[in-house]
């Protein structure tokens, strides 16, 4: 299907631009959504009857985008959720979650505007675009932690993940001539030690 673009749609075209599209892409996203005109004769003589006027709603819109992406580039994010040790959340960070974040920040971002390829499973920190005009984008960070605490930690670089008990304790003392004391042991090492001194 031909359609005339209304405004710029990435990875298509400019204002004005008669593009080929799938029937499905037109029906169900270009048309809906007001980006574009079916490219018939009657609509392309309303299209440049009207074409002064939608570059000029185009430039005022584009204006007003770029200056909340002064005010909105780099801002930061933080998000408490539940997480196993292992970092994996109880549950996922959608782009409704970050929208609302921002909503909470006095940023007005429909969620359909963050650009999430798959919604965020793990804690840390992720950069992401958001589309605030078809010609202005904008990246922010999301930092997804448990606790307030554990986000300020990942913040300055820390991994929050690393746990203690992880490395192997040992008992004993340094000295000069190399290392006193016993052995780092596994568990269950010590057990089977008793049995084969029990034979």
């Amino acid at each position: 299907m031909q359609v005339i673009l209304l405004e710029r749609v990435e990875r298509l075209g400019q204002i004005g631009d008669v593009v080929t599209v799938k029937n499905g892409f037109a029906r169900n996203f270009l048309l809906p959504r007001k980006k574009a005109l079916r490219a018939t004769a009657e609509n392309k003589k309303i299209f440049e009857a009207q074409r002064a006027q939608i570059e000029a709603n185009n430039l005022e819109l584009k204006k007003e985008a770029e200056q909340v992406a002064q005010k909105l580039e780099g801002n930061a994010y933080v998000l408490i959720r539940s997480a196993s040790d292992m970092g994996q959340l109880y549950g996922s960070v959608s782009s409704r979650d970050i929208a609302t974040a921002m909503d909470e920040d006095g940023f007005t971002v429909h969620r359909n505007q963050v650009v999430l390829d798959k919604p965020l499973k793990t804690l840390g920190i992720t950069d992401l675009k958001v589309v605030l005009h078809p010609e202005v984008s904008v990246k922010i960070s999301v930092n997804i932690a448990r606790s307030q605490d554990e986000a300020e930690a990942q913040a300055r670089g820390e991994n929050v993940l690393a746990r203690e008990e992880d490395a192997p304790k040992l008992e004993g003392t340094f000295s000069e001539d190399g290392y006193e004391g016993d052995e780092p042991k596994e568990d269950g090492a010590e057990e089977q030690v008793t049995k084969e001194d029990a034979e």
